[in-house]
Parts: C-alpha cells; structure tokens; sequence
C-alpha cells in the first residue's frame, strides 16, 4: 500500500510509463497477499467457521486468487517487454511505451486472465455439510477427468508460470545483448582525443532502467524456479504429489512459499532501486513521527 501510494504521486525517479506499470504490479501482489494469505490462510487457522469459510465464498476467493496470481505474473511480463522495447527498439520506443498504451495493454491482460479465471469458479464443491450449510471447499473429482478441465488445468499451467518464465528469460537475454553492443560501440565513439572517457547521460539513465528491469525480473525468476522445477519434475516423473518422498515433499513446499513470497519483494526492489521512492518513504516515516509528539499533547 506504502508503494502504490508514493508511486501514484510520480517524481520518483522514473517515467510516467514506467511507474504506471509499477504501480499496478504493486497493486496485483497485494491482492495476492489479501486473497492468499489473508482470506485463505488466516481464515484457515484463525476464522475457520466464519462466513468466508462458505463454500459459495470459498470458490470466488479461489477463482480471485487465481486471477491475481495470473495477473502479478503477467505485469512483470508486460514490464519486461516495456523495458526491452525502450531499450532495444528505438522505432517502436515512441508509439509503444507511454501511459495511454500502458493502460490499454495493462487494462487488456488483467480483463484477461479475470475472464480465464472466471470457470474456476465451478471446479469447488462443498467439503462438509453443517446445519444444512456448506462450508470449506474441495476440487471435484470430475475435475481431473473431464476433458473440458484437463484442458483448462494445462492451459492454467502454460500460462503461469512455464510460459512467462522463458519469455523474462528470453528478453532478458536479448535486453543484456543489446546492452553489451551499444555500450561498446558508444564507448568508442565518445572517447576524446586524449583517450579519456567522457560522462554518457544517456547510458547512465539506460542503466538505472536496466537494474529496475533485471533486479525485479531476476527476482521473479530466482523465487519461482523451485517452483518451476518441482512441476516439471512432476510432468516428467509422473508421480502423485501426494506419494511424494519427504525430500521432493519438502522441495515442492520451499517452491510453493518462495512462489508467494515472490509478490512481497517488489516494494523492497524500488527501494533499493529507486534513491527518491527512498527519500519519500523517508519522508513519510519522519511526518508520522513527528505527528506523534502534537497528538499526544492533543
């Protein structure tokens, strides 16, 4: 929340386009938390006979949770390519990466995958009956059987993660690439006469861009390999999770926790990123504490 509120007021150091996809990726990993961690698993341990444990309510916070997760996966894609074309495709940099083709192109992936997530919704059924309630939630069995959901469930695992993973690690390749050459061929040609380097303005804005890019990518990439690696472990051996040994039992648990913990570092990258998001949440931290003192006296 800290995040979307100082990105939405701009000047932190990066463009309006830039920052709109920021924001938005800060807004879908916190609808990740509160799905997630919030209306799962603390209602889970702490709430386990409120309203939301419902069945009816069960299944729209897991078809809203699939979306989100679908959605923080895919802004990072579309950042990802933002940055690969400002970078890499000067021609297509004007036309493609502003605010109004932000909007529309972040406006089109969430309308998206809320559609794709929206059958889900179906797949639950009551796992216990209490007064004539149904409360908790199970996958139906038809679920694994019928071709309509195998296909959907493959579909759902192409998307997010297998997909995304080899298109970050493909414009990341070809971003480093591009970089590599230009900063080379920059380099000669801004040499003086006297062999000294002369400063480069714009290779040190492209620079800060590109530590944005790949601390934010890098760390998409490094929390969800584990994940990654244990389905395809999965896909290959073709063992139930459930008759898993201890030691791939555990290896899927690490992956699943990094896989969430993976929609809390963003706000940490900016600030390690970004000195003037630093310098506002300075700012912030130092106007709530000298609030204190004038409320206490009130």
């Amino acid at each position: 929340m800290l995040a979307i509120a100082l990105l939405s007021q701009g000047k932190c150091g990066v463009s309006p386009c830039t920052t709109r996809y920021l924001v938005v990726m800060a807004a879908s990993d916190l609808m990740v938390i509160i799905t997630d961690i919030i209306l799962t698993s603390f209602r889970f341990y702490y709430y386990p006979r409120s309203f939301l444990s419902l069945t009816p309510v069960c299944s729209v916070i897991g078809a809203l949770f699939r979306a989100a997760r679908d959605c923080s996966v895919w802004f990072t894609v579309t950042f990802s390519f933002d940055r690969f074309v400002t970078i890499c495709c000067q021609k297509l940099k004007a036309k493609y990466c502003n605010e109004k083709t932000a909007t529309v192109v972040l406006a089109t992936t969430c309308s998206l995958f809320c559609l794709k997530n929206i059958p889900f919704y179906f797949a639950y059924k009551p796992w216990v009956i209490i007064n004539n309630m149904p409360f908790y939630s199970e996958t139906k069995s038809s679920y694994y059987t019928e071709t309509w959901w195998v296909a959907l469930d493959s579909l759902d695992v192409v998307l997010t993660p297998l997909l995304p993973f080899v298109l970050i690690l493909l414009l990341n390749a070809v971003t480093v690439r591009h970089i590599v050459v230009t900063s080379r061929a920059r380099k000669r040609l801004k040499v003086d006469s006297n062999g000294e380097d002369r400063r480069d303005p714009e290779m040190e804005s492209r620079r800060k861009s590109v530590i944005l890019l790949f601390t934010i990518s890098g760390s998409f990439i490094l929390l969800r390999l584990i994940n990654v690696a244990d389905f395809l472990l999965y896909v290959i051996q073709g063992i139930n999770p459930d008759d898993y040994p201890p030691f791939l039992y555990h290896f899927g648990i690490i992956g699943f926790m990094l896989q969430r913990l993976s929609c809390c570092t963003n706000t940490f990258i900016y600030a390690a990123t970004l000195s003037r998001f630093r310098a506002k949440i300075s700012n912030a931290v130092n106007d709530l504490f000298a609030q204190i003192p004038c409320a206490m006296n009130k």
